[in-house]
């Protein structure tokens, strides 16, 4: 079963979750609402997940704390690179 079965809400709210928390740990969260929160967190699920299929990682039998871990990761990863592009620094 695929991955993106969770739903549209289940993808807003994880992602919405991991986007914040992602955007606290890089040091944005002033600068983002919860839209850009939303927004980040489920681009960081996609790259979070190319990535880690990319390194042989099963992603789509991981479940929901997986999923969530994944977002984070890529949203991390995600709000690094912006920070590298826009010049911003912690």
């Amino acid at each position: 079963m695929s991955s993106l079965s969770m739903g549209f809400l289940g993808w807003i709210i994880i992602g919405g979750i991991a986007g914040w928390i992602a955007s606290k740990m890089q040091n944005r969260d002033a600068q983002m609402g919860i839209g850009l929160n939303i927004l980040v967190g489920i681009i960081g699920g996609l790259l979070g997940g190319w990535l880690l299929s990319a390194f042989g990682v099963d992603v789509e039998g991981g479940g929901l704390w997986f999923s969530f871990f994944t977002c984070l990761l890529g949203s991390v990863i995600l709000l690094w690179i912006i920070n590298m592009v826009t010049g911003r620094r912690r």
